[in-house]
């Protein structure tokens, strides 16, 4: 081995040490997940209650055919930029269904909500511009930030007051401000303010972005978290992966902001365009979501019926954070569900703030009351054996 492969190979190795020490190493675990909310890890069978397949579409007869179909039809992947040879003809009907979703007069495509973010935020703003976002923004939205080179503030979690003293401060310092938040927090399960959002926006002559990720398809009859308030943002990005099933990510905006966007978002322009499967995927989920409006109602629905089981705060969405506090903690509490037979990751730091590692409880329309009964009780005696207390 050369000198500079050893040495960084010992660079890489001290890092892990010191994640290990404190309970932030990542491995990755074999998981096949099946239909019905079930997980198979190694030989053990589990009722999954960590996935974000919301409406567990990626699993439906009607989902799956569709994606087979457009392998028939179409090749297994686009074969090139959507700008040059990579544009299959079922790209323009699923932005169109977007569109009409979202309520929006256009809509674009792109390979991942990462690569969304990465390049929406620098396509619209730069050196010049202001960036004011909720310090718990996705990771995504963070690195589309930091990429674009605009000034960024952050601002206390939903805390209206701060965005205005910040936009009050420093908003006429700048040409454009973009104002970025989480639809539906990824890991807290609570909703921004979106109409008053909407407002300071509209006040301060700036843009609202939400990445409604978690939103769209079970809140709001399917058209996400900005269907529940009276004001719809600017700009409304979010994913096909979680309760759309499948892989990619859309912005749903006006006409001439996403014309900009296919013309100058260098994620779009510099990525190969998803496979004609997911596409037809994400088409034949809408399809379901559209036509079957009791299905979006049974994960929040589920959600709730857990939360008052456990005595936790009403679920706003499918998401339920347990917060633990150390990670070794939560480590321990996921460790013993899935000896009851739940499967339930540990979120640690840098996921989360330091001090607050928890249990994400993500709740689907196939999780049975049985389940969520017998979960309540195994979450109701890790949160006892984590403050100390008997769990007799």
């Amino acid at each position: 081995m050369r000198n500079n492969d050893a040495l960084l190979d010992a660079f890489a190795n001290e890092k892990l040490e010191q994640l290990q020490k404190r309970g932030e190493k990542r491995i990755l675990i074999e998981t096949r997940r099946s239909a019905k909310a079930v997980a198979f890890r190694g030989n053990r069978e589990l009722v999954s209650f960590c996935c974000n397949d919301y409406l567990n579409l990626s699993q439906h007869p009607h989902v799956k055919s569709a994606a087979k179909s457009a392998i028939d039809a179409y090749g297994v992947g686009s074969g090139a930029s959507r700008l040059v040879t990579g544009n299959h003809p079922l790209f323009a009907k699923l932005e169109a269904m977007l569109a009409k979703l979202k309520g929006t007069e256009d809509c674009v495509i792109f390979g991942s909500g990462y690569l969304a973010n990465l390049g929406i935020i620098p396509t619209l703003v730069g050196a010049e511009d202001l960036i004011v976002a909720d310090e718990l923004s996705h990771a995504c939205l963070l690195a589309g930030s930091t990429l674009s080179q605009a000034k960024t503030i952050r601002f206390r979690h939903n805390d209206l007051q701060h965005v205005q003293d910040i936009l009050r401060s420093h908003r006429a310092q700048y040409r454009h401000t973009l104002l970025v938040t989480d639809g539906v927090f990824s890991m807290d399960g609570d909703l921004a303010p979106i109409a008053a959002l909407a407002s300071l926006a509209d006040r301060f002559d700036a843009w609202l972005l939400t990445d409604d990720a978690h939103g769209i398809g079970v809140l709001g009859d399917g058209r996400g978290s900005a269907a529940l308030s009276s004001r719809s943002p600017a700009l409304q990005m979010g994913t096909l992966s979680k309760a759309i099933g499948g892989y990619g990510a859309y912005l749903c905006a006006s006409r001439p902001v996403v014309d900009l966007i296919r013309t100058r978002a260098r994620t779009l322009i510099y990525s190969t365009g998803l496979p004609p499967a997911s596409v037809a995927a994400a088409i034949a989920a809408l399809e379901i979501i559209e036509r079957e409006p009791a299905l979006i109602e049974r994960p929040l629905r589920n959600a709730r019926a857990f939360t008052e089981l456990t005595g936790l705060p009403e679920a706003q969405s499918p998401i339920v954070p347990v917060i633990l506090g150390p990670s070794d903690q939560a480590l321990k509490a996921s460790q013993m569900l899935e000896a009851e037979g739940f499967l339930v990751t540990a979120i640690r730091p840098p996921t989360v703030p330091a001090g607050t590692a928890r249990l994400r409880l993500t709740f689907t329309a196939d999780h049975k009351m049985k389940d969520i009964e017998k979960l309540a009780s195994a979450v109701t005696g890790a949160l006892h054996s984590a403050n100390g207390e008997s769990c007799a």
